[in-house]
């Protein structure tokens, strides 16, 4: 498997976060430990002679041995539709109570869940599984890439536990019935928002900024190592929809002694062209915010200070010189292609 494809995928939105809403609506057995366990965006923990009531504790989803034939599965509801790019199963911790082998399958139900009656497209067929380890499994199919989910249904042969599942894509939203007139966080991952790239993301992922609600700690946000060499650190945003930008919002929650001075955004509407290719065009994009000072622990409202570039696709937020920021929202009104 070639590793610059699976660093690829794993650059979108993992659909199978918790924070997104993601949830299980269904599972034949979690006796062990709790299936949404699962779905939870920090990496798994060990937790040396914790017991419950049912055995071991575990950071992750495991059913009891099965005694009978069948095996266990769960059903997720997505907290948000999406296209689906690539997989990660990390059994981290499991090693005599892994799965031998698992399966994804996934649905679209344009209203309420799957039923008897739900055609369920194969997403993964059944792959292997090795104790304490990741799993990491490129999707190439397009018919798969291009069709959007609202479910998914993971199966475990015939038992036991997995530390995560994360599934990686693109959010879905039709745009179709958008009101012209609603201002929208055009950059929200709920909304098809996506982090391609960024020069430091050392203490908090790049994607994280653009998460439903606001940051629940410092690690809930991006922060980068303290820069020694002169520059300033950055990020690339490509929204959800091309819009024009209204209002943006900078939020440093949680972060101290360790926010950045100042931060601006460059902006563009991007035709065609790798993720690779966009970085290197985005040093001289227009600038849609000049350099603000910012402050601890607190959102900042940008209005007046914002330049009329007309629509974008895509933005690049600048900090000086490095540090971390929790949240960005980038409000506006979703415009045609």
């Amino acid at each position: 498997m070639n590793s610059d494809h699976q660093y690829d995928f794993q650059k979108q939105v993992n659909l199978a976060d918790a924070r997104l809403g993601t949830q299980s609506i269904f599972v034949t057995d979690d006796w062990f430990a709790a299936v949404d366990r699962m779905l939870q965006p920090e990496p798994p923990v060990w937790k040396e002679g914790v017991f419950d009531d049912n055995g071991k504790w575990m950071d992750g989803w495991e059913s009891r041995r099965k005694r009978f034939e069948g095996y266990d599965y769960c059903i997720l509801r997505l907290g948000v539709p999406g296209t689906i790019q690539g997989i990660d199963i990390d059994t981290a911790y499991f090693t005599g109570n892994f799965p031998p082998s698992a399966s994804l399958e996934a649905c679209f139900c344009a209203e309420g869940d799957p039923n008897e009656d739900t055609r369920w497209v194969e997403v993964l067929p059944a792959v292997a599984l090795q104790g304490d380890s990741q799993h990491l499994h490129p999707i190439d199919d397009p018919a798969i890439n291009n069709q959007p989910f609202t479910h998914l249904r993971f199966n475990i042969y015939p038992d036991g536990g997995v530390a995560r599942l994360r599934v990686y894509g693109t959010p879905y939203r039709d745009w179709s019935n958008q009101n012209g007139d609603e201002q929208i966080d055009l950059a929200a991952a709920l909304n098809g928002g996506r982090a391609l790239a960024c020069n430091d993301q050392h203490f908090g992922n790049m994607s994280n900024i653009i998460n439903p609600g606001r940051g629940v700690n410092m690690g809930d946000g991006w922060e980068t190592a303290r820069r020694r060499t002169p520059g300033n650190d950055w990020v690339i945003v490509a929204l959800g929809h091309p819009g024009e930008i209204e209002r943006i919002v900078v939020d440093t929650l949680h972060f101290k002694g360790n926010y950045p001075d100042r931060c601006s955004i460059q902006a563009a509407y991007v035709h065609g062209g790798t993720d690779a290719q966009i970085e290197t065009q985005s040093l001289y994009w227009q600038e849609l915010l000049p350099a603000q000072k910012l402050e601890m622990h607190q959102e900042h409202e940008f209005v007046d200070q914002i330049k009329q570039l007309g629509p974008i696709t895509h933005v690049r937020l600048n900090i000086f010189p490095d540090g971390g920021i929790s949240r960005l929202r980038l409000f506006g009104k979703a415009v045609s292609n």
